[in-house]
């Protein structure tokens, strides 16, 4: 069954919608306006329900094309996110490359949500993907989270904790660029409603710096947009496509 069955508005529109609200750090409103200027009228508020239901499954589609680190040497830091007037913290993990390798939204900051927040970005990677450094800042929690993680088997036994405030910066420099994503948000309702935006600021800043590229067949902003829409089954495949693109570059080739 269609993922946008019942709906009012053809896929293909409400997933413009929603990578545009997740790529340009946008408010609803001005959103509505720039659909409105392209021949679609539809409410702020319909976009935001858009994002809460669609945000999520991109990420749960493209996960597993665009989390691949590129390194082992892993940057893990936190930042805060405002959720109904309380600050709640965002745990994320980079690589020394800067390509983002999981995150986690906790409204607490402790060894337990440490925990919980490597043991998601472990979940799922190859012995030779999993990290042999894990660098982070000097608060006693992640010791505490990598040594239980070792214990039970998740975390490598052999991978080395740093506590080296510069190596850091990667990870520091790239909350900065989330932030600009969330700043026009004006703050959270809820948890969930949080974490659901999140999901989809995240997933759009992993393939805007490329972390996709090989799924990226024009190398574009246009391919960029084809990976999420092939994700949902819309349009053309991916054979298709690079058939395409293979063709048009013979026709380019002088005779």
């Amino acid at each position: 069954m269609s993922e946008f069955k019942w709906r009012q508005f053809e896929g293909e529109i409400i997933l413009w919608a929603v990578r545009w609200y997740c790529r340009y750090g946008i408010s609803y409103r001005d959103l509505e306006q720039m659909m409105g200027e392209r021949g679609v009228p539809v409410d702020h508020s319909t976009i935001y329900r858009w994002v809460q239901r669609y945000a999520p499954e991109i990420e749960k589609r493209l996960r597993w094309q665009w989390r691949r680190p590129r390194s082992t040497s892993w940057r893990a830091d936190e930042t805060y996110v405002k959720v109904r007037g309380k600050w709640t913290y965002l745990y994320r993990a980079l690589d020394k490359d800067g390509d983002t390798i999981d995150f986690y939204l906790s409204p607490t900051r402790n060894a337990k949500a440490a925990k919980r927040f490597l043991g998601k970005a472990l979940n799922g990677l190859k012995d030779w993907e999993k990290p042999t450094v894990i660098n982070t800042d000097k608060a006693p929690t992640y010791g505490i989270a990598i040594s239980e993680l070792k214990a039970e088997g998740k975390c490598p036994e052999g991978a080395v904790h740093r506590q080296v405030k510069y190596l850091n910066n990667v990870v520091e420099a790239d909350h900065g660029k989330l932030k600009q994503l969330i700043r026009p948000v004006r703050g959270f309702k809820t948890l969930k409603t949080a974490y659901t935006t999140i999901m989809g600021f995240e997933v759009m800043r992993a393939l805007r710096k490329g972390q996709a590229a090989i799924f990226n067949l024009t190398q574009d902003i246009r391919g960029e947009a084809r990976i999420v829409e092939r994700a949902f089954g819309i349009g053309a495949s991916a054979l298709a496509e690079a058939v395409e693109v293979i063709n048009d570059q013979l026709e380019l080739q002088p005779a």
